[in-house]
């Protein structure tokens, strides 16, 4: 009997409840505030926000909408005038150390009332400082999630990745990259269940990950430089986020709300006119690892 759409809704919640116990017990002082809402059209959800110690805002939504399809959206994934459900749970957390990176992940299931139905999601890291061993980590830790399902994800996943979270109009990754993946359906390899099951798995991987990256960063010494740098980085991060992501046009075409779309935003940014870096120093190399296909697990 395959997974439903009940069955899954009802795990990320609970998703939704773990990693936002975790990120309380790491930061420490914060809480998350809870925003329930229904959506019009059908569906609503769960925002969490934290305002904390280490985190200085973060984000660990869920949402289970559904209702007619915009014809907008429908032309853009080619599908008949049809119903859609679509749940999820969608994270970014911004924190208040510029040494300690920004994370992102999304998994999400989406069907319509034709039966069509697919998976969606990944982890991306948007560091303001690149250091090459923690983006191995990264990139490994990723790898090995995958390599349970399938040793052909991580290249795939990861091209994908480089190729999705590019800001097209600085010539630049957003960050280090990570996984990203959509439209996952069941396959001569890969039934529903396998599918679901390695959305479960990427879900799951995201603490773990986190609290060693924050183990490692999270108390790291900074001057205000450094803050300067960070607010810069994030910059680039809401440029992405408005202009590209597909995830935001998807939650404003569908008419989700807005608070909930627009809390990936990080609560200061800066945008510096013809901003250069400095010859030699740790911007100058951040600034020149934000390209794409670098092979992290080996860089040297």
């Amino acid at each position: 009997m395959q997974v439903n759409k009940e069955q899954i809704t009802q795990w990320f919640q609970g998703l939704q409840d773990r990693i936002c116990a975790s990120l309380e017990t790491l930061d420490g002082e914060g809480t998350f505030r809870e925003d329930q809402w229904q959506r019009p059209q059908g569906g609503g959800g769960r925002s969490r926000v934290i305002l904390g110690k280490h985190i200085e805002k973060g984000g660990v939504n869920w949402s289970a909408v559904h209702g007619p399809l915009p014809e907008k959206i429908s032309q853009s994934l080619g599908l008949e005038k049809t119903d859609f459900f679509a749940t999820g749970v969608s994270i970014v957390l911004h924190p208040r150390n510029p040494h300690m990176p920004i994370i992102h992940m999304n998994v999400r299931y989406f069907e319509t009332g034709d039966d069509t139905w697919w998976f969606g999601g990944g982890i991306d890291l948007t560091p303001h400082y690149v250091v090459p061993e923690d983006a191995q980590f990264f990139h490994q830790s990723l790898k090995d999630v995958c390599d349970k399902h399938d040793e052909n994800y991580h290249p795939r996943f990861k091209k994908w990745a480089d190729d999705y979270f590019f800001i097209k109009h600085r010539k630049e990754t957003r960050g280090v990259g990570g996984i990203f993946f959509d439209q996952l359906k069941a396959t001569e390899e890969h039934t529903k269940e396998d599918r679901w099951k390695f959305v479960q798995d990427v879900g799951e991987s995201f603490i773990p990950i986190y609290l060693e990256l924050a183990a490692r960063n999270m108390s790291k010494d900074y001057q205000q430089p450094h803050l300067d740098w960070q607010r810069v980085r994030r910059g680039r991060y809401v440029e992405f986020n408005l202009v590209w992501d597909r995830g935001t046009k998807f939650g404003l075409d569908t008419d989700g709300r807005t608070e909930s779309i627009l809390m990936s935003m990080p609560p200061r940014a800066e945008w510096i006119y013809d901003h250069q870096v400095e010859p030699g120093s740790q911007e100058e190399f951040t600034q020149n690892n934000l390209h794409k296909d670098v092979d992290w697990l080996s860089y040297s």
